[in-house]
C-alpha cells in the first residue's frame, strides 16, 4: 500500500474535503440545548451516510439522550492491529450571538494574517478534527481499496452537555469498542505547527457552596453592625484557599498524589515551541499567577489549581438594596494531575470551609457531584513513538509529547471501562477561539491533520 498515492490523493481532494465539512458545520448539533434535538439526529444521520459512502459499516445507536455513532471496518483482518477513534459531532451553543463577525452556522472560508481558516461553529471542537480522520480512510480507501488498520469508529453527541449517556454506553457496548489503542482527536497542538501528543490530562473536580447567615435577609439598618454577613465570611474562606507569597493553594492535603515531571520530559517541554509572553500577553497578563517555584507550562499542564469560578449573594440590581443577605455562593473548580483523588480532595476542601466558619454560620453543600482524576498516557508503548515519527514526517518538525491542562474525560474512561491506553492527536491552534464567537480552524490544520493521518496509520499498521 503506497502512502505517497494517498497523501498525493488527499492534495488533490482537499476542495471536496473542504466541502463536506462545510456541510456537516451547517448542522446546528448543540447538544445542550434541547430545542436542538433533531439537528443532533441529523448531524449523526450525516455521519453514518458518510462512513456508508466509504465503505464503512456504521450506524446510529440511540441513547437516552443524543445517538452515538458507531462504524466498523477491516473486522475480518485480524493480522493487523484494531483501533478505536474517537470524536464528537456536538458542538457549543453560539451565544452571544451578537459578537459573531459571520452567521455561525454559515460556515466559510476566511484569509487572515495565519493563513486562510475555516470559520464556524464546531470547526475545530470537533467536527473538523474528528473529519481529518475521516477523510484520511477516505482517501486510503479510495487508493488502496482497503484500510492499512482495522478500525472502530465511535462518535457521540453529548462531549459538550457532560456526556450523560456516555459511560452507560461504554459500558453495555465494551466488547465491541474494545481494541488495541483508542485514538481522540480533539486537542491542540502546543504551539502554531509543532506537532503534538498529548501524554497527560489534568482531571476535574466541581463543587458548590452556600455560606448561610441570618433565617432571611436583614435591613443594614437594624442589624449593621451586631449581624453576621454571609459575603464577607465567604470572601475571608475564598481568600484562606491560597498562600499569596508562594501561589500555592492552602488547603491541608490538597497535594497529595501530585508528581513532578521528570527531567527529560521537562527538556522536551522547554523545546517545543512554547511563547509565554505571547501566551500571556493575549489575554492581558504580564506575568504567570500560579505556583512561583514553576514555569507557566508546568503550571498549565503539570500542577493543581483550585479556582472560584463563581461568587454571588446580595442585591445585585440596578441601585441600591441596604440589606445583609442571608446566603453568599460559591461555585469552584479543580484541575487534578497524577494520582490526585477527586473524592478524597473534595472532603479536604469542604472540612477546610467547615473549619472556618464564625458562630451562626453554617454551609449546605451542592450534592450533585462531579469529578474524574487525571489521565497520565502510557508512552512507553511503541504506538506512541511510531505515530511521533509520522506527525514529524509530516510537519517536518520534530513532534513532542506535552501536557494538557484541560480535561478530558473519555481518555480516563477508555482505560477505566474498556482498559485502552489512549494516544491523543489534534491539529487545533489556541486561537482557534473554541467554546466562543467567531470559532475557526486553519485550512493547513484540516489539510496537514488528514495528511497526518494517513502516515499515523500508515505508520502503526507496520507495529
Amino acid at each position: 500500500m503506497a502512502l505517497n498515492d494517498v497523501l498525493d490523493r488527499i492534495d488533490a481532494e482537499l476542495d471536496a474535503a473542504t466541502e463536506r465539512l462545510m456541510e456537516l458545520l451547517r448542522i446546528q448539533s448543540i447538544s445542550t440545548d434541547p430545542a436542538y434535538k433533531a439537528e443532533c439526529d441529523q448531524a449523526a444521520d450525516w455521519l453514518v451516510a458518510d462512513l456508508n459512502s466509504i465503505g464503512i459499516k456504521a450506524e446510529k445507536r440511540a441513547t437516552p439522550g443524543h445517538p452515538m455513532v458507531v462504524g466498523h471496518v477491516g473486522e475480518d483482518n485480524t493480522d493487523v492491529p484494531h483501533v478505536l477513534f474517537y470524536g464528537h459531532y456536538d458542538v457549543q451553543p453560539v451565544d452571544p450571538l451578537e459578537l459573531w463577525n459571520t452567521p455561525p452556522f454559515e460556515p466559510q472560508l476566511e484569509d487572515t494574517p495565519n493563513g486562510t481558516v475555516i470559520r464556524g461553529r464546531g470547526a475545530s471542537d470537533d467536527k473538523g478534527q474528528l473529519m481529518t480522520f475521516v477523510e484520511a480512510c477516505r482517501a486510503w480507501k479510495d487508493v488502496n481499496g482497503s484500510l492499512p488498520c482495522r478500525i472502530t469508529f465511535f462518535f457521540e453527541g453529548e462531549e459538550e452537555s457532560g456526556s450523560p449517556s456516555l459511560i452507560p454506553f461504554m459500558e453495555a457496548n465494551a466488547d465491541e469498542l474494545k481494541a488495541d489503542i483508542a485514538l481522540i482527536c480533539d486537542t491542540s497542538m502546543v504551539s502554531r505547527g509543532v506537532p503534538s501528543i498529548s501524554s497527560q490530562l489534568r482531571g476535574m473536580l466541581k463543587d458548590e457552596f452556600t455560606v448561610i447567615g441570618p433565617r432571611i435577609d436583614l435591613h443594614s439598618g437594624h442589624y449593621g453592625g451586631p449581624g453576621l454577613n454571609p459575603l464577607r465570611v465567604l470572601s475571608e474562606v475564598v481568600a484562606s484557599f491560597y498562600d499569596n507569597d508562594t501561589g500555592r493553594v492552602a488547603v491541608e492535603g490538597f497535594y497529595e498524589g501530585v508528581h513532578e515531571v521528570p527531567e527529560d520530559q521537562l527538556r522536551q517541554w522547554q523545546n517545543c515551541g512554547f511563547d509565554e509572553a505571547e501566551y500571556l500577553n493575549s489575554v492581558g497578563y504580564t506575568r504567570p499567577h500560579g505556583e512561583k517555584a514553576y514555569s507557566t507550562l508546568e503550571q498549565q499542564w503539570a500542577r493543581p489549581t483550585l479556582e472560584v469560578n463563581g461568587l454571588w449573594g446580595g442585591y445585585n440590581g440596578a441601585g441600591s438594596k441596604t440589606v445583609i443577605p442571608s446566603e453568599a455562593h460559591c461555585k469552584i473548580t479543580c484541575r487534578l494531575v497524577g494520582d490526585m483523588d477527586p473524592d478524597a480532595l473534595r472532603s479536604k476542601i469542604r472540612k477546610h470551609v467547615e473549619d472556618r466558619l464564625p458562630v451562626d454560620a453554617s454551609v449546605r453543600w451542592d450534592n450533585d457531584l462531579e469529578g474524574s482524576p487525571a489521565s497520565v498516557m502510557n508512552i512507553s508503548r511503541p504506538e506512541f513513538e511510531a505515530a511521533r515519527g509520522a506527525l514529524s514526517d509530516e510537519w517536518q518538525r520534530e513532534a513532542v509529547f506535552c501536557g494538557m491542562g484541560g480535561s478530558i474525560p473519555i481518555a480516563g474512561y477508555f482505560k477505566s471501562i474498556l482498559d485502552m491506553d489512549a494516544m491523543l492527536i489534534g491539529f487545533a491552534n489556541d486561537d482557534d477561539a473554541i467554546h466562543s464567537p467567531n470559532e475557526k480552524y486553519d485550512l493547513k490544520s484540516f489539510h496537514k491533520g488528514i495528511r497526518s493521518w494517513a502516515r499515523v496509520l500508515d505508520a502503526l499498521s507496520r507495529k
